[in-house]
């Protein structure tokens, strides 16, 4: 693996961690694509870290368990905003 490839491997799992970050928003921050970053956090990372990848994975699963609940207040929030204009 191209150290570039496993620098950012290891900067986009930290900063999983450290923030509770989506995938989506994580490839935002990063520039890179959704499929990118999963790929990176789930198969990369188990070769360079397996410790530091259950982490990651922990996050995500959290993630995903919350996944209904964060797109139901989208929703409220954007029939709120198109009520008071």
């Amino acid at each position: 693996m191209k150290d570039y490839i496993e620098e950012r491997v290891l900067e986009l799992a930290h900063y999983i961690i450290d923030t509770n970050s989506t995938v989506r928003s994580a490839a935002k921050k990063f520039r890179v694509s959704k499929s990118t970053v999963h790929k990176d956090v789930t198969e990369r990372l188990l070769e360079i870290n397996a410790a530091l990848a259950s982490e990651v994975k922990e996050v995500l699963e959290n993630n995903k368990a919350e996944r209904h609940l964060r797109g139901g207040m989208a929703t409220r929030e954007k029939y709120r905003s198109a009520k008071e204009k």
